[in-house]
């Protein structure tokens, strides 16, 4: 006997692709025919009233936001508004609800074209505990469902085109996993946010537009090297925060380093080299005054990245991302004077390396790379999503 609406949740377009969402809508006794074109008139439309009456669009609202003027335009921070802990420990803690972070960031390209690109969160919190980062102080709360995470698309695209920032084009070109979160911690339910994303019928984002950043779960990066091998995944692009340049230094920063090692997680992305033909690795190196911006660290660090260095015979294969660090709520590190990261630059450069130092865009707002956190939750205690989904990968 098919499910109905009065026993199921109503279901939600926002982390199915088209043919997910009309197989789920016929196990309900709904035409999978007609719900093949009600997801497209919502996705693509922006129609929320063409779903059929087991469907409804589940946003959570934007509860503050936070603008800061750039030379491309307006960086903005924006807060969704998860449903509050009605009781058990956050709600005995103080904790009067859950609020996930992203932010839009305004880019204008070589030709100058002005796209925005889109940094999401995977989880609330994090658990990987690295020093220098906001979201690390928070402790993991819970993972996200792909529906939470591809409504922080639809949340920023709505924004961006009820104020006119989108320019007539795509209002989100570009979709990082960089925000509150571990997605390699959560990648059954990043990777159903991906198939959502990148369908024709719906968000019709490439492939190539999107990229997964991560901390170095060797775990996760070998799932990945399967999940590339399959048609239409190749081009995901990939970004890994080094961010030291030896074991020593990476354990203390990154203690899941202690674990994977700097040689295990140098292998694991020659794999995925391999097997996306070649196609670039993004290594960010977030640079903080007096831990890892002195010549030996660029020494060593090239010594790692030599892999993935252009020779006689190999191109670049690896694009090293210099960010200068953005101190966190009580730092112990202040951000690095505009002299030292050029400096550090420099040397990478004279040793051949493929670098790019990154801009620094939402600092004064606590929306730059490593600042994303809400400081009301500070190590709380994990909280895991239940889905009746199959995984993807």
């Amino acid at each position: 006997m098919p499910e109905t609406q009065a026993t199921t949740p109503a279901l939600s377009p926002l982390g199915y692709s088209r043919d997910a969402f009309a197989h789920a809508c016929a196990e309900r006794g709904f035409s999978a025919a007609k719900a093949r074109t009600a997801y497209t008139r919502c996705m693509r439309g922006r129609d929320p009233r063409a779903l059929p009456p087991l469907a409804s669009l589940r946003v959570a609202p934007i509860v503050r936001r936070l603008d800061e003027p750039c030379p491309e335009g307006i960086t903005t921070k924006f807060v969704q508004r998860l449903d509050p802990p009605e009781s058990g420990r956050f709600a005995e803690q103080g904790v009067p609800h859950l609020d996930i972070e992203s932010v839009i960031i305004p880019m204008l390209g070589r030709t100058g074209r002005k796209t925005h690109t889109l940094c999401v969160s995977s989880q609330v919190g994090c658990a990987m505990g690295c020093g220098f980062c906001e979201t690390a102080q928070m402790g993991l709360v819970r993972s996200l469902t792909a529906e939470e995470i591809v409504g922080q698309w639809w949340a920023a695209r709505e924004l961006l085109i009820e104020e006119g920032r989108d320019e007539g084009q795509a209002a989100i070109n570009n979709i990082v996993f960089m925000g509150m979160g571990e997605p390699l911690d959560n990648l059954d339910e990043v990777l159903r946010a991906i198939e959502c994303l990148t369908e024709r019928s719906g968000a019709n984002m490439a492939m190539s537009t999107i990229t997964i950043s991560t901390v170095g779960r060797v775990d996760g990066l070998r799932r990945l090297v399967d999940v590339v091998s399959r048609e239409g995944w190749k081009r995901l692009g990939l970004a890994l925060s080094v961010n030291a340049p030896n074991d020593a230094i990476r354990d203390e920063l990154m203690p899941l380093n202690r674990k994977w090692g700097m040689d295990e997680l140098q292998q694991v992305m020659l794999d995925l080299v391999r097997v996306r033909a070649g196609r670039k690795i993004l290594f960010e190196y977030v640079l903080i005054p007096g831990v890892n911006d002195q010549r030996e660290h660029a020494e060593q660090l090239r010594a790692w990245l030599d892999p993935f260095v252009r020779t006689a015979g190999r191109p670049h294969i690896g694009l090293l991302n210099v960010i200068p660090y953005n101190p966190r709520r009580d730092s112990p590190w202040p951000a690095p004077t505009e002299a030292s990261v050029q400096q550090f630059v420099e040397w990478m450069l004279d040793m051949g390396v493929f670098v790019k130092r990154r801009r620094t865009k939402g600092r004064s707002q606590m929306a730059a790379c490593g600042q994303l956190g809400a400081p009301e939750i500070r190590r709380r205690h994990y909280t895991p999503i239940t889905t009746n989904e199959s995984p993807v990968g």
